[in-house]
């Protein structure tokens, strides 16, 4: 049941982000409030572990947020998300969030003809972080912040979906 309140708030969340390009803060406090309901049926450990699950989450993504590879919306609702799955599945629905955005990314680098222009500038960006370099904003092919990225609340909603269907 709480799955299913989590699949209609990401759908919602699909809705904002692929017109508006961001989530609102007001939907993903909805989720985490929903959450740490459904976690307080196990008392105040419930809840702590769905904040503490949470908030791992959107710390160790905060680096990727830092450096422009992550809206702090995709941080976020990964992180709220995350709070309703079981610990050891945390890593699987990241990697499956992930790897989906991925492939549609690389079908639309392909589409718009802009797949080895892409790879170079990754591979050129990640050379000078490798090299010793401090971390810079990735940015796009013109040198402005790459604006055009894919929205990710559809992904963490198929690997959800994905979850709910077995997969992981």
């Amino acid at each position: 049941m709480y799955l299913a309140a989590l699949c209609v708030l990401l759908t919602a969340a699909c809705g904002y982000d692929y017109r508006d390009r961001r989530v609102p803060n007001y939907l993903i406090l909805l989720t985490a409030i929903s959450g740490i309901g459904w976690r307080s049926w196990n008392g105040m450990s419930g809840v702590l572990f769905y904040l503490g699950q949470a908030l791992l989450v959107m710390l160790l993504l905060y680096p990727f947020f830092k450096i422009g590879g992550l809206g702090a919306g995709d941080v976020k609702l990964l992180g709220v998300t995350a709070g309703y799955l079981p610990f050891e599945k945390v890593l699987a629905f990241l990697f499956c969030s992930l790897f989906v955005a991925a492939v549609i990314s690389i079908i639309k680098m392909w589409r718009n003809h802009t797949f080895r222009d892409r790879m170079r500038y990754l591979t050129g960006y990640l050379t000078e972080v490798i090299a010793g370099r401090r971390w810079q904003l990735y940015r796009d092919v013109k040198g402005e912040r790459h604006s055009a990225g894919i929205c990710l609340s559809g992904p963490v909603l198929i690997s959800i979906l994905l979850y709910l269907g077995g997969v992981y």
